[in-house]
């Protein structure tokens, strides 16, 4: 069930195991959009997403304190996920092929946006308590995305959604 607020993603209303969730390139930025906020609130993501991209996968020196989980080496359509509190996550997911649009369109990738959401709700149910899912309107800003694409990728989740429109 998707359901729409507003208020900020980087502050979940909801009981229990959360897991923020956004998109990240494969080009290795982070300085812009919704990451400002995560980073904000917790430097952790951004620290494990640079580590992740510089190592390719995941270095041993992250594994350390901890609760890191990585569906794969870095590259399109997956996902790392690290806890920020005893009860909440963030979920950096590779989903945007560079930066900028080009010849070949917006950077979003449906595809890979669609196996990332799929992890991402695999690994919501897989905890003891199940995680809710929480989010911008991921993938429709400096990825470029339209939302008509991604709210049906969401839709399929068996994971309560819960999307945010910021209104600070």
């Amino acid at each position: 069930m998707i359901r729409y607020l507003k208020g900020d993603a980087t502050s979940p209303q909801a009981k229990g195991p959360k897991i923020v969730a956004h998109i990240c390139n494969t080009a290795g930025g982070w300085g812009k959009g919704f990451v400002l906020a995560v980073s904000k609130r917790w430097p952790e993501p951004e620290r494990c997403y640079r580590a992740w991209y510089h190592a390719r996968t995941i270095p041993t020196t992250l594994r350390e304190g901890f609760l890191i989980l990585s569906s794969g080496d870095f590259g399109l359509g997956q996902v790392l996920l690290v806890q920020v509190l005893p009860d909440t996550f963030v979920l950096n997911m590779i989903a945007q092929q560079g930066l900028k649009t080009g010849s070949k369109g917006p950077p979003i990738r449906y595809d890979a946006l669609a196996a990332c959401l799929r992890t991402g709700d695999q690994l919501a149910k897989d905890m003891n308590v199940p995680a809710t899912l929480h989010m911008p309107r991921i993938g429709t800003g400096l990825a470029g995305g339209r939302w008509e694409h991604i709210e049906p990728l969401l839709a399929k989740l068996r994971s309560d959604v819960y999307i945010y429109d910021y209104n600070g």
